[in-house]
């Protein structure tokens, strides 16, 4: 499950702003930590929305309606 939270950070402990639905008490948790500062491009502002599954689907929709460019085509 992938869900992306606002939290606190003080005194060296992260604390949620809002409850977490979903996840039980003493429940151990992957935190990717990110700050507003920090993203450098819009995009990064997504990362790790989709599942794995998501964005393997995802892959393949864009592999199967975009054509491929051949890079040598363009050269003289």
């Amino acid at each position: 499950m992938f869900k992306t939270i606002h939290a606190i950070y003080k005194q060296g402990i992260l604390k949620p702003l809002e409850p977490i639905e979903g996840i039980e008490e003493n429940t151990e948790v992957k935190v990717i930590v990110s700050t507003e500062k920090e993203v450098s491009a819009p995009l990064l502002r997504f990362a790790g929305i989709l599942d794995e599954e998501d964005a393997n689907k995802m892959i393949k929709v864009i592999d199967d309606e975009f054509e491929r460019i051949n890079q040598d085509e363009w050269r003289d």
